[in-house]
């Protein structure tokens, strides 16, 4: 169990209260958690892809809320959002038992340095934590719809890879980033498969993001598919690449398109939405002239 001044950011971060005890191995931990209001975060742009970036502040300088999100046992690394943590079942801590030491050359692996958990949360350790997520949930039944949360995760890992690579360019974080950004359509993808068949439905989530500003809801998703398409589709196979296209140009129409009203529809999805289209309208005749 620790508490020291290494596991938080005095005036930026603090620890829980009440310490929690890993469900997986029973280590006894405290939560850093991101305090709020006073300048801390000044809101900068949404990017393309839904991230919300943040101006450095005066007193604390760059700040990334997504880091503190997930929950991590510093001592076997079980990874996963803070409303699964202490419910897993135990189907899933019987899985999870025996792979503490994978999941921690894991986290050091992609996150290139040595990662530690029991100190104050960095854009490494928390990048990681989501891959982790990821890996953790592959454990959980359907009930707890573990593929759309290995989606959620997946895109805010490849959020973070970008923001270290905006912060340490040359170390391939540029490459993770798409690595996650790909295996975030796929997920996605899959995930609206299984709502579709009442597998995994998404009604059961409290909040879809892809950031934590703001709950984009389904038609976040939507719009996530599609522009996800486009960036990290196929770009090599005239055939494929065009086929992609196609298939985004569908779900953009499912937000503006197709006579349906805007009134609900989010402002900023709507107008990249139809940046998107107009794009790729322009590449598919390329394509084929």
């Amino acid at each position: 169990m620790f508490a020291d001044e290494d596991s938080y950011v005095k005036g930026l971060t603090y620890l829980s209260d009440k310490s929690i005890e890993c469900p997986v191995c029973g280590h006894e931990f405290y939560i850093e958690k991101l305090q709020t209001g006073g300048g801390r975060m000044i809101a900068d742009d949404l990017t393309e892809l839904l991230h919300r970036r943040y101006k450095p502040g005066q007193k604390f300088g760059k700040v990334f809320p997504l880091i503190y999100s997930p929950v991590v046992c510093p001592d076997c690394y079980f990874s996963s959002m803070p409303q699964d943590f202490l419910k897993t079942p135990q189907e899933a801590i019987d899985i999870l038992r025996s792979g503490a030491q994978d999941r921690i050359e894991f986290a050091n692996k992609i996150a290139g340095t040595l990662v530690d958990y029991t100190k104050t949360r960095t854009l490494e350790s928390g990048s990681a934590a989501y891959a982790l997520a990821i890996e953790c949930y592959d454990a959980f039944p359907k009930k707890f719809t573990p593929v759309i949360k290995q989606a959620m995760c997946a895109i805010k890992a490849a959020f973070l890879f970008e923001d270290l690579e905006l912060d340490k360019t040359g170390q391939y974080y540029d490459f993770l980033a798409a690595a996650f950004f790909k295996k975030a359509l796929f997920l996605y993808k899959y995930a609206i498969e299984l709502n579709q068949s009442k597998v995994q439905v998404l009604e059961t989530m409290s909040s879809l993001g892809p950031d934590i500003d703001k709950d984009y809801g389904y038609d976040g998703i939507t719009y996530l598919i599609a522009t996800l398409t486009v960036k990290y589709g196929e770009k090599e196979v005239k055939e494929v690449r065009l086929k992609d296209l196609e298939e985004a140009k569908l779900y953009y129409g499912k937000l503006f398109g197709m006579g349906k009203s805007d009134a609900n529809k989010p402002k900023e999805i709507l107008d990249k939405a139809r940046h998107f289209f107009e794009e790729i309208t322009k590449e598919v005749n390329e394509l084929n002239a």
